[in-house]
């Protein structure tokens, strides 16, 4: 890929974030959870905006998993299971600029079958 192509594409997508970010917010009861994807990586954590502290955080390094449909999913079960023990059922999801679909999509599902709300 052309070097000015992915600047633009890593810019629009910055552009989108920020867009995205001045309409959400996330407290201690209804945290937001922050998805960041990479090639190789996927990493989430619960955010209250409020005090500027992360509740708890997650990462496919960490767990084994790899960035694709399979290990996204994995990863929003064991996600789950860590907001569950944190008390948090209910969040506020912050694709991060990214399109819901693929990968971001299976989190966002797997994160629905173990019964977190959003």
């Amino acid at each position: 890929m052309n070097a000015k192509v992915l600047k633009n594409k890593v810019a629009n997508r910055l552009k989108r974030k920020r867009r995205i970010r001045a309409k959400i917010s996330g407290c201690a009861s209804l945290p937001r959870v922050s998805v960041f994807r990479s090639n190789r990586y996927i990493s989430v954590q619960a955010i209250d905006d409020l005090t500027a502290t992360t509740l708890c955080a997650l990462n496919s390094k960490v767990t084994g998993h790899k960035s694709n449909k399979e290990g996204a999913a994995a990863l929003g079960e064991a996600f789950a299971a860590k907001l569950k023990e944190a008390n948090l059922t209910e969040v506020v999801f912050d694709r991060n600029g990214y399109q819901y679909h693929g990968v971001i999509a299976a989190f966002g599902d797997a994160l629905r079958a173990n019964e977190i709300k959003f």
